[in-house]
């Protein structure tokens, strides 16, 4: 792995592939590192002849901490949204600034432009790249994300209860107990899952490479402080497709649906038992459906 310097932060990262392979950038959600992407999916997209570059958001792994502006005030932030204020700028930093990193990253890399690919908040991140910095964007993936649009379903009481909820203790012991039992509850249907045993291994491998609560907590509030960008989705040129389970607790597939009714163009693909994960079994379908999508463009 190596290290770059991207919008004024340097950003952990590395790539395989094809040097003269056309750019994938991989964009990761809430909380994850980069190397929760499978490694059966990005040899499946090299496989294909793709250059295919990942990286850790800011605030999480080994790229930039924003540490020096301490916790958000998450109560005041939900209080100001809730009551229909701005509150962009309660956050260090909102999804548009890490759309920018990604941006900033793709010109590093002389990868431009990239087709780009994330996953839940990385979801959101590309369609704000593709909003706001569109030169940069050859086509657009989301996976299991959601447009924005405060009126979509929202996710399901116990999903969203596991997503806030914090380790008993900053030990290694606690915090894997937590990830296993979240994935749990936000993942795919039991026939199609990781268990729970694989589950702790990936966990478990995540806290020895780098632990971040501070970090989450203001990725988090970043995506509070958004501003909505449903609405601008229609000025979106770049070939669309998203991917999305069809038991989805967290992001409903509302979410990946209205997406695809707001690009034009787009297409949406539903994968049955898959939830808000990414388990071994749904990786061959996931490379050939990406596959045969950028083939086509």
């Amino acid at each position: 792995m190596a290290r770059i310097k991207a919008n004024g932060i340097e950003f952990e990262y590395d790539e395989m592939g094809p040097a003269d392979g056309e750019p994938i950038v991989l964009v990761m959600g809430f909380t994850a590192q980069m190397t929760k992407w499978p490694e059966a999916f990005r040899k499946g997209l090299v496989a294909a002849g793709y250059r295919v570059i990942r990286f850790d958001n800011r605030d999480i792994g080994l790229s930039h901490q924003f540490d020096d502006h301490g916790l958000p005030d998450i109560p005041a932030i939900t209080q100001a949204v809730v009551s229909g204020q701005d509150a962009s700028g309660l956050a260090p930093y909102t999804l548009n600034d890490m759309a920018a990193d990604v941006a900033a990253l793709i010109d590093a890399l002389d990868a431009k432009p990239a087709h780009v690919l994330g996953a839940s908040m990385g979801g959101m991140i590309v369609q704000l790249l593709a909003i706001n910095h569109p030169e940069h964007v050859r086509s657009m993936i989301p996976v299991m994300t959601t447009s924005g649009d405060p009126a979509l379903p929202p996710s399901t009481p116990k999903a969203r209860e596991a997503l806030t909820m914090q380790p008993e203790s900053p030990s290694r012991e606690d915090v894997v107990k937590l990830g296993v039992y979240v994935q749990g509850e936000i993942g795919s249907d039991r026939s199609i899952a990781d268990t729970d045993e694989e589950r702790a291994i990936s966990v478990g491998a995540s806290y020895d490479r780098a632990y971040r609560p501070m970090g989450t907590m203001r990725q988090y509030a970043a995506i509070l402080t958004q501003p909505r960008w449903h609405e601008n989705l229609s000025n979106v040129k770049a070939p669309t497709m998203v991917l999305h389970g069809e038991v989805d607790p967290l992001i409903t597939v509302a979410g990946g649906q209205d997406i695809v009714d707001r690009i034009d163009g787009a297409k949406l693909v539903v994968i049955p038992k898959w939830g808000h994960d990414v388990p071994k079994s749904v990786v061959p379908e996931l490379v050939s459906q990406v596959t045969e999508f950028l083939a086509g463009i």
